[in-house]
Formats: C-alpha cells, sequence, structure tokens
C-alpha cells in the first residue's frame, strides 16, 4: 500500500501519526510524510510592521528546523520492518499540496488530523482536512483518536458505500476489528400544509406503507452485507436505524468504543437512502471520533491480509 500522512506537528496531526503506527500494514507498504511551509503570510504582524530582512530570514529558519524536526519525529515513530518510511517537504497551501502529492504519487490512502484543539475543536473539521476530503483521488481517513477498536460500516448500498464496503474486505488494517454494519431509513411524516382532513389521512395512510418497507429493506440491507463481510472472515452484524441519516451515525459511533466510521461520499434518494454529499460532511463535521470517507469513482487496489507488518504500541 502507498500510505500519504500529512502532519505539521499539530496534537491533532501526532494523533494520526501514532494511529498510522499502531495499524497492521501489509508487508512492503510504504508510507510518506509530508510536511510543509505555508505562504510567509503570517510574517507580518500588522499592516503598519514591516519585518527586516534579517527577521524574516531568522523565522524561515526556525520555519524550516521545525518541519524538518517534524518529519524526523515522524520517521522514528513509524519506522518498523517490512515498511518503509519517506519524507517530503513542501512549501504552499497545504491542502492543495496534499491533494496533488497524493495524485503524482499515486497513494491509496490519505490520513490527516482534523486540527481540532479541544472536545469542541475536535468536532469541527478544520479546512485543510475539508479539502483533501473532497478533492483527494484515494480514500481519505480524518483521525480524531490515536486507535481504533471498532468500525462502523455506513451501507445504503450505492456504489460510494460499496467502495467504503471494499475497504474492509480488500486491506487488512482493519479486517480483525469488529464491524458494525448500519443502515438508516431516513423517515419523516409528511407536513399537513393545510390539506383537507381526508387527503391527509390518504397521505399518511401511503407514507406508512412507505416507511414500513424502507424499514424492511433498510435491515434487509444491513444484514446481507454483514452477512457478506462474515463470508470472508470478519465479525459483523448489521443494525438497522431510522431518523436522520448523520445524526443516527455519529450517535451510534459516539455509543461505541474509539470507533471509526467507513462511509462512501454520496448516496441515492427516498425513503432508505443514507449518504449524500452532505450528510457525509454533516458526519464528519460532527462525529467524535475517526472518519474514513470512500469518494466514488476512486480505485480499492486489494492488499493481501495474510503476511502483515506488527503494529507498533500505540502511543496513547
Amino acid at each position: 500500500m502507498r500510505v500519504l500522512l500529512a502532519t505539521d506537528g499539530s496534537r491533532s496531526a501526532d494523533r494520526a501519526r501514532d494511529l498510522v503506527a499502531h495499524l497492521a500494514w501489509p508487508t512492503g507498504t510504504t508510507i510518506r510524510v509530508v510536511a510543509g511551509l505555508d505562504a510567509n503570510t503570517d510574517l507580518i504582524a500588522a499592516p503598519w510592521i514591516v519585518p527586516t530582512k534579517d527577521e524574516v530570514d531568522q523565522l524561515e529558519v526556525r520555519r524550516v528546523e521545525h518541519v524538518e524536526k517534524v518529519l524526523d519525529t515522524s520517521e522514528a515513530a513509524l519506522d518498523r520492518p517490512g515498511i518503509t518510511v519517506q519524507r517530503y517537504a513542501f512549501r504552499g497551501r497545504a491542502g492543495s499540496e496534499i491533494v496533488d502529492a497524493a495524485r503524482e504519487w499515486g497513494a491509496d490512502l490519505v490520513v490527516l488530523g482534523n486540527r481540532g484543539h479541544s472536545r469542541l475543536g475536535s468536532m469541527i473539521l478544520g479546512s485543510t482536512s475539508a479539502e483533501v476530503v473532497d478533492h483527494a483521488p484515494c480514500p481519505v481517513l480524518v483521525v480524531r483518536e490515536d486507535v481504533v477498536e471498532e468500525v462502523v460500516l455506513a451501507m445504503d448500498g450505492s456504489p460510494g458505500a460499496a467502495l467504503a464496503e471494499h475497504v474492509i474486505t480488500d486491506w487488512p488494517i482493519f479486517r480483525n476489528l469488529p464491524v458494525s454494519v448500519v443502515s438508516v431509513a431516513a423517515t419523516e411524516i409528511p407536513w399537513n400544509a393545510g390539506m383537507a382532513t381526508g387527503l391527509y389521512d390518504e397521505v399518511l395512510a401511503s407514507y406508512a406503507k412507505d416507511v414500513d418497507a424502507a424499514r424492511r429493506e433498510t435491515l434487509q440491507l444491513a444484514e446481507a452485507t454483514a452477512a457478506q463481510l462474515r463470508a470472508v472472515g470478519i465479525a459483523a452484524v448489521g443494525h438497522a436505524r431510522e431518523g436522520d441519516p448523520a445524526t443516527e451515525l455519529v450517535e451510534y459511533a459516539r455509543a461505541r468504543s474509539h470507533a471509526l466510521i467507513v462511509m462512501g461520499s454520496r448516496g441515492h434518494t427516498g425513503l432508505a437512502r443514507l449518504l449524500l454529499g452532505g450528510v457525509a460532511r454533516n458526519v464528519l463535521h460532527h462525529a467524535s471520533g475517526s472518519v474514513l470517507i470512500v469518494r466514488e469513482n476512486v480505485t480499492i487496489r486489494p492488499e493481501p491480509a495474510e503476511k502483515v507488518v506488527a503494529a507498533t504500541r500505540s502511543a496513547r
């Protein structure tokens, strides 16, 4: 596998690094650690203060030293037999540079922190993370915890959700974790909008039939997907929920221990819909744990599960 780990030395980035160190990657995996300097827009503290050339040069030296130290620390944390660790320094806008690096290198996965600095901050997606999720040519793992003990697979039968399932079945890093397959029936009682009583009763009766069908389809989808995972040796259980898809996914994962949400980026409409672009973004913004987003039309390259590199001890 080719794993691109983006870091800036922040606590959020350190959690992402520690999670990467904790996972059991296939033998031969290459982890490329990228870090860089944004444009020098922060050198001027106020419009009426112009720094001297010496001040600019000194700050530049300190910034370069910081990047090199971050890369050194990451290399040391990730180094183990069977894994190749590379380093790459860039200068420019972090989001676009990370996306370009992933595209040019042919990365299978991008991993980065969310840049939250507190419990409130941990539920707010940073601008860099959001840009990478939107534009990366491969799945993106946004890390909020340095360990994963369970996977919550969001399933709605869409192409994006099917690719998310392949991440679990085709990559060995999650194969030994229990998986909860969660499908959500997004059902809402129709608004009266001033309809006559008899007509509204007919609308409610039709709605009730559609809701019952959606509930059955949702449960069947979750259980069928769980059965497919069990067929390849993954411990999986299907769960059906009802309500707002993003809220249900976030609340379900929050009640688990160090759960990772794995989800596609788009879905289809209807009472049984689960994932739309807005739903994926809401999950990213509000989940308290890590989230792996698999956009439609990306390629998931299978990796053999027979040989994996022993994970290092988590730095929790």
